[in-house]
């Protein structure tokens, strides 16, 4: 009986060793530039080291669907996503939502703004649409909620405009190119969010300055953080107690999560967090097929029929 625990204790510790020496690769979406990005999370990732006995090796991917890829193939077990990206994570990658990050007033939302500078003759959405053919547009990365499928909706399918043929020119980029292209007038018109913004309020208040807001779009849920559904249970526990009680009683933490995005903490949370972003691809894509001349009546009524049961469902 003594041996038949011993080995029993043995197993369990051999367990313990395993996920404490683990090695996490920790995924961060391009909003700016790797070395930005790199600046802003490093603190973090090195504290959670040292609280949780793992290795994390962070991971700036060019675009979203990097590290989007990267978890699908195993390359990255945790990663900071906005809304979109974690559901094509959750759709193709394995993931699923674990925490959600709070911001320094407590909320748990942000904005998708619509920018251009300063000294640009646009003073409106309105005069936007009226000048499109003479605007150079900045659109956000496609896996982007507030610089993409915000901005498509609620700008351009409720209006029937088609982004892509709408101006002079359109190019993706994140959210930091965006806001130095409109500050340099290399583009007219941008999407971005009050989270970038935010920061630059908060760093470069006299660059902030010469940024004109022309929208601002209904809330959106702050950022979810993802972990591979098959990571080690015992991973998991460290990494989510490190996670959910980061910053709570640590001004150190604090300002760590202050410098990232004006974050100050995390709340547990789910995949449920996605309902409102599907349901807005949904009526997004609804939109478009309303819209849509080209569709035959019959193949308009089948689509939709489609978007509409699967709209439904969500709202079950």
């Amino acid at each position: 009986m003594k041996i038949v625990r011993w080995i029993a204790a043995a197993a369990a510790s051999l367990l313990t060793l395993s996920a404490w020496a683990q090695e996490i690769n920790f995924g961060i979406i391009a909003t700016d530039s790797a070395s930005a990005q790199r600046e802003r999370w490093e603190p973090f990732f090195r504290d959670m080291e040292k609280k949780t006995g793992l290795k994390i090796k962070s991971f700036y991917a060019p675009d979203y669907a990097g590290v989007i890829e990267a978890m699908r193939f195993n390359k990255v077990q945790v990663a900071w996503y906005g809304n979109k990206a974690a559901m094509e994570a959750v759709d193709r990658a394995n993931g699923e939502i674990f925490a959600q990050l709070m911001y320094a007033d407590g909320t748990f939302g942000y904005h998708g703004l619509l920018i251009t500078h300063r000294d640009s003759p646009y003073q409106s959405v309105e005069d936007v649409f009226r000048n499109g053919k003479n605007i150079n547009f900045g659109i956000g990365d496609p896996n982007s909620t507030s610089g993409f499928l915000v901005p498509t909706f609620y700008l351009f399918a409720k209006n029937n405009i088609d982004h892509r043929t709408a101006f002079k020119t359109v190019r993706n980029a994140s959210h930091g190119a965006n806001i130095q292209a409109v500050l340099a007038k290399q583009i007219d018109v941008a999407t971005n969010n009050t989270e970038d913004m935010g920061k630059l309020e908060t760093t470069r208040p006299e660059l902030a300055s010469q940024i004109r807001i022309l929208w601002r779009s209904p809330l959106i849920p702050s950022d979810p953080l993802v972990w591979r559904k098959d990571l080690d249970p015992a991973v998991r526990e460290r990494i989510r107690t490190f996670v959910l009680g980061y910053a709570k009683n640590d001004a150190a933490e604090r300002e760590i999560l202050k410098n990232i995005y004006n974050y100050a903490g995390f709340r547990a949370s789910t995949n449920d967090q996605l309902i409102p972003i599907r349901e807005l691809e949904l009526a997004r894509d609804r939109a478009k097929v309303v819209n849509d001349e080209k569709l035959s009546s019959a193949d308009k009524a089948k689509v939709l029929a489609d978007i509409d049961a699967r709209l439904a469902a969500l709202r079950k």
